[in-house]
């Protein structure tokens, strides 16, 4: 079913941001039941599943509505604009937290008001007695606690990108990597990272360790880079790099032997943490 004929016969809609597609808007997901659609407001601020990147957490089609286009409306006209969309709506699920209209000077409680169906208002989804919210996740990131990150999000943190060149030395003086770029993602915090990495259009990630951050080793420059732990891959065109744990800080080396031990304990590291993983 194309998203068209879904909207047109879906009969539920869940309506927020939805940047990460955490544990906490799956307790939306969920009661959409079969006929459902995710309505995502489009800030310009997603980066955590940026754009259509969140169809990968989510059975349910998706329409996605800017911003900028509906801020204007009132209460009735975003009301009459998701009618006229899904003319079988009867129910529309919202976080606790949900406004909308001009000013975001409507909330939940004026659905009830607004729409004749079903509203239903999903409590505070916490973890650990901390709530989840997107915002704390790209917090976790930013200091490199991708098991907090993880956590919060019900999956791996995952970034993806186009194929770049490297700096030319890895192969031949270090270790093979495939170079992404990955534009419109919360890159976490500089660094060394167990991570799980997918090339081209392969359906299985292979077993990798990445570094984040400037070569302060070498030329300086900025690099998004994954070692295969599992043989060398030939990578045609892009790739995605799946987050697992965090290894150590970027770090400046005295020369090239003293970093290439450096990446051999990464490598031996991330190779153990993995396995643990598989039993």
């Amino acid at each position: 079913m194309n998203t068209a004929t879904s909207m047109k016969n879906s009969t539920a809609i869940a309506i927020g941001g939805f940047d990460g597609m955490h544990i906490g808007h799956q307790h939306l997901f969920a009661e959409l039941g079969e006929n459902g659609t995710i309505v995502v407001i489009e800030t310009g601020y997603a980066n955590l599943t940026p754009k259509e990147e969140r169809e990968n957490f989510s059975k349910h089609h998706i329409l996605y509505l800017e911003l900028d286009e509906i801020r204007h409306l009132n209460g009735k006209g975003f009301i009459s604009l998701l009618k006229s969309k899904f003319p079988k709506l009867q129910k529309i699920v919202v976080g606790y937290d949900f406004h909308f209209g001009k000013d975001r000077k409507y909330s939940f409680a004026d659905l009830d008001t607004l729409f004749s169906g079903e509203v239903k208002v999903v409590a505070e989804v916490t973890h650990n007695d901390d709530s989840v919210h997107s915002h704390k996740i790209r917090a976790k990131l930013q200091i490199s606690d991708i098991k907090g990150a993880n956590d919060f999000l019900g999956h791996n943190y995952t970034i993806k990108g186009p194929l770049v060149a490297g700096q030319g030395i890895g192969k031949k003086e270090l270790v093979a990597t495939i170079n992404i770029e990955a534009r419109g993602f919360l890159i976490p915090k500089e660094g060394v990272y167990v991570t799980l990495t997918r090339i081209d259009d392969e359906e299985h990630y292979h077993p990798s360790v990445s570094f984040i951050g400037h070569r302060v080793t070498t030329d300086g420059s900025f690099a998004i880079e994954s070692h295969i732990l599992d043989g060398e891959v030939l990578c045609n065109t892009k790739a995605r790099i799946s987050f697992i744990s965090f290894i150590r800080d970027n770090k400046k080396f005295d020369s090239i032997a003293e970093l290439k031990k450096a990446i051999q304990s990464d490598i031996n590291i991330a190779s153990q943490k993995l396995k643990l993983l598989q039993l």
